[in-house]
């Protein structure tokens, strides 16, 4: 399978602008011969928008994901998304992945909430293994914090994720996240992560770019810097299974010791 991640947009002040970001990096994904996008943490509103958030909060299956779907249909490609989404308990920090076909695939909503921000805005969503099969691929959803917490890539990895996906919005002073941590969470648990950042500045927060696509042997497959660019990356499942040979972590557990 053919992975692109897009990285940007530096602004994007309103919901129209993100979508057409989305859009845009979609058209170039798909001319690229990509089966998949994955775009950052709220790309489709924006992330330190404060109260924005209840303001463009919606369902689902609500305008921005007609929009997303029109889009991946009429270029035949999966795309990745974050918005917020309104439940009746209150505002989830979503990503929702809709298929080439324009229909839903998955939706995940984030689990571990960052800081005063994440918090103050958002409820905690309470399911972690959101999956997904596209081109053969069992492709796992995280969201930008999850992924730091080890338990949580390791979940994935024995529920059989081959692709994680992790859209984020990771800021300064945080750049090690993508640099050090994520390569090592490909690496301990054998999955390819993509891990999907946004750029510039947003209200109170400098984000940091250096998004990242890493194989399941701890190779950097692309990585991008501060600026607005497309990843891309083939995702082999034959190389996980490779890997985990290899590097027998999974099989090695004593489980017997730490339950």
């Amino acid at each position: 399978m053919r992975l692109a991640a897009y990285q940007g947009p530096r602004e994007a002040p309103d919901l129209a602008a993100g979508l057409d970001a989305i859009e845009r990096a979609a058209e170039q994904a798909a001319a690229e011969g990509a089966h998949l996008l994955v775009t950052p943490e709220m790309s489709a509103t924006g992330y330190d928008i404060g109260e924005r958030v209840a303001r463009e909060a919606e369902p689902p299956d609500g305008p921005i994901a007609q929009r997303v779907a029109t889009v991946a249909r009429r270029l035949g490609i999966a795309i990745s998304y974050g918005y917020p989404e309104r439940a009746a308990e209150g505002v989830y920090n979503a990503t929702q992945v809709i298929g080439p076909d324009g229909e839903p695939l998955s939706r995940y909503r984030k689990t571990h909430l960052f800081g005063d921000l994440d918090r103050g805005l958002f409820i905690p969503g309470d399911r972690l293994l959101e999956q997904f099969s596209l081109q053969g691929l069992q492709i796992g959803v995280l969201t930008c914090y999850d992924v730091e917490f080890p338990e949580v890539v390791r979940a994935h990895a024995l529920a059989g994720t081959e692709l994680l996906i992790v859209p984020t919005g990771l800021m300064e002073p945080y750049r090690s996240i993508a640099q050090a941590l994520v390569p090592t969470r490909a690496w301990e648990s054998q999955v390819y992560i993509a891990y999907t950042n946004r750029i510039g500045s947003e209200s109170t927060l400098t984000y940091v770019g250096s998004s990242i696509i890493v194989a399941p042997d701890g190779d950097v497959l692309d990585v991008a810097g501060g600026e607005e660019t497309l990843l891309l990356a083939e995702i082999d499942a034959t190389l996980v299974a490779e890997s985990r040979r290899q590097n027998p972590y999974l099989a090695d557990r004593r489980t017997d010791l730490y339950p």
